[in-house]
């Protein structure tokens, strides 16, 4: 049976976490995430959605370059099975969830862009846990497909991979939340 659900978050408020505890962030800063306070979308951002949807979609195109649009397009699940797929994922008292950009068969994908690539960049990604979420759908393997837009990189990690640091970040970040109750005011992170 499994454990009560007392947490909710996503994976990217993790990797924020993740960043907070690097020091790349401030605590404000990691509540205002928290707390889902709204802040613009940057360039960066914008860039990154518009270019999900030309690789997925073929959406405006014409602003990105035929070659990683080609080199991209050749690393995502041959046939696709769907898109934008909701994922999640129970560990122990914390319920992961969030979006995986494309599924096939046995092979998850998630686009990424970045102004800077780094191998082994996603190692420790939390967006790692879509792979346990998306086992009973037949995943087994999950693919990030990266541009910096003058090339394409990947990386893939599969269901040996060791999720220990991850799951000691969500341990942590549970703890940091309770000593942060007070000052946290989206309660849907709480499932109480």
């Amino acid at each position: 049976m499994a454990d009560p659900i007392h947490y909710r978050f996503y994976p990217t408020l993790l990797n924020t976490f993740a960043r907070f505890q690097k020091g790349y962030l401030s605590e404000q800063e990691l509540l205002d995430r928290i707390n889902r306070v709204p802040a613009p979308q940057t360039q960066a951002q914008a860039k990154g959605v518009s270019f999900e949807e030309a690789v997925i979609k073929g959406t405006d195109e014409e602003y990105f370059d035929p070659e990683i649009l080609r080199k991209t397009r050749a690393l995502l699940p041959r046939p696709m099975v769907d898109t934008q797929v909701y994922c999640q994922y129970q560990l122990g008292k914390v319920l992961l969830y969030g979006y995986v950009d494309v599924i096939g068969r046995t092979l998850a994908v998630d686009l990424k862009t970045t102004a800077r690539y780094t191998p082994g960049r996603f190692a420790l990604d939390h967006q790692n846990f879509y792979l346990l979420a998306l086992r009973p759908k037949g995943v087994r393997s999950l693919r990030y497909v990266i541009t910096d837009f003058r090339e394409v990189y990947q990386e893939n990690y599969d269901l040996a991979t060791d999720f220990s640091v991850q799951e000691k970040q969500v341990q942590l970040f549970c703890e940091f939340l309770e000593g942060h109750r007070d000052v946290i005011s989206d309660t849907k992170i709480f499932n109480s």
